[in-house]
């Protein structure tokens, strides 16, 4: 009987050949590239790590989206990531807590999910962001929305938009002047998301309608949420998103959904999601958020970040992508000549036999007397 199914991957997983590996490469180097010029020293974590570390140093950490397993050595729950942020949070916890406070720290690497989100069955996903540890202010918030923008547009991403929002919006307004039972509380925060004005009401949400209207480009909906602010308790959020929409105008589109909370399972008072012209669904989001203390101390340190997932970007920018620009090299070429090409820029082919074609190889140019000539 034949394998059929020997090469198959799982789904939501695949390769990247060679044009979109070398595509993937120039995003992360590029977005990487501004991060630290802004002063964000990188950092790298384990694809694996123990479920309750991964679980512990974040509120809303979904661990049922996680890949577990039992470690034969230890024999405790072992978990693949599904958000590097935690394991950021981790670092800045334990072997970082000395650090001089704000700490800036940035990272990349891959994201594995059980399943895919909504109608995207992708279960791998690359993840590349920036943390900033030991802040929540409308500061730190401004200074990695506009990192976000930066680094987007420097890995080739066009017509950049964002699209702020006030993640804990709910639990703020029904702890003061619109109150909920906390069996309503979920309830409403769905119908919301949902932007359901009739799921609204008949969850126990009336007085929430306004913020269905609150949306749109930013100038006209904050006037919109500031006007609904009769009690003045989201005055200092509103106050924070305008300061944040004046340092970032003109580099990208705002808009603002306040009550937006799909996707911010940890984020506190402020949160963004960034999008780019001619790519299908958001490239990343950040916001401020907590990092919790080494017994789940719910009032641990105060932070600020954000995550991209460039993929579709990547694969955006592979038609776009210039031809192998490749020195094809002879049998008996001047190895010195070559070496000193390849210390200039080029990539170089060898060849290994007389049949070596260098057209069916992919270079653009052959080594003849010392000169790189084209084919």
């Amino acid at each position: 009987m034949q394998d059929t199914d020997r090469d198959l991957l799982p789904e939501g997983l695949g390769d990247r050949l060679p044009q979109q590996a070398a595509a993937s490469q120039r995003v992360r180097r590029a977005a990487l590239d501004v991060m630290a010029g802004h002063g964000y020293e990188r950092v790298e974590t384990p694809m694996l790590e123990f479920e309750k570390s991964l679980a512990s140093r974040m509120a809303g950490v979904q661990v049922r989206r996680m890949f577990r397993f039992v470690d034969p050595a230890s024999l405790r729950m072992l978990a693949l990531r599904s958000d590097i942020t935690a394991q950021v949070a981790r670092i800045a916890a334990t072997g970082l807590a000395g650090a001089p406070r704000p700490l800036r720290l940035c990272y990349s690497g891959q994201v594995v999910t059980i399943k895919g989100d909504g109608l995207d069955p992708t279960r791998e996903r690359l993840q590349l962001g920036a943390e900033l540890i030991g802040t929540d202010t409308v500061a730190a918030a401004a200074e990695l929305v506009e990192i976000a923008i930066e680094a987007l547009r420097a890995a080739g991403a066009t017509g950049i938009s964002v699209d702020f929002t006030l993640p804990d919006l709910v639990d703020t307004l029904s702890a003061g002047p619109l109150p909920l039972g906390a069996a309503k509380i979920d309830a409403v925060r769905q119908m919301l998301d949902a932007k359901d004005a009739g799921g609204l009401v008949d969850a126990g949400g009336e007085a929430y309608l306004p913020l269905l209207y609150a949306v749109g480009p930013f100038e006209t909906a904050i006037e919109r949420l500031a006007a609904f602010d009769t009690g003045s308790v989201l005055a200092s959020r509103i106050a924070g998103l305008r300061e944040i929409a004046a340092r970032v105008d003109g580099s990208a589109r705002l808009t603002l959904d306040p009550s937006e909370r799909h996707g911010f399972e940890y984020q506190s008072w402020f949160g963004f999601m960034i999008y780019a012209e001619g790519i299908s669904g958001a490239l990343g989001r950040g916001g401020t958020y907590q990092i919790l203390g080494s017994a789940g101390d719910e009032a641990g340190e105060p932070a600020a970040g954000f995550s991209l997932y460039p993929d579709p970007l990547i694969d955006a920018l592979v038609a776009g992508m210039p031809e192998r620009k490749a020195l094809f090299l002879p049998l008996g070429h001047d190895r010195a000549v070559a070496a000193r090409l390849r210390a200039i820029g080029w990539a170089t082919v060898a060849a290994l036999s007389k049949s070596d074609d260098a057209v069916a190889l992919g270079c653009s140019h052959r080594l003849e007397h010392g000169e790189a000539i084209p084919l």
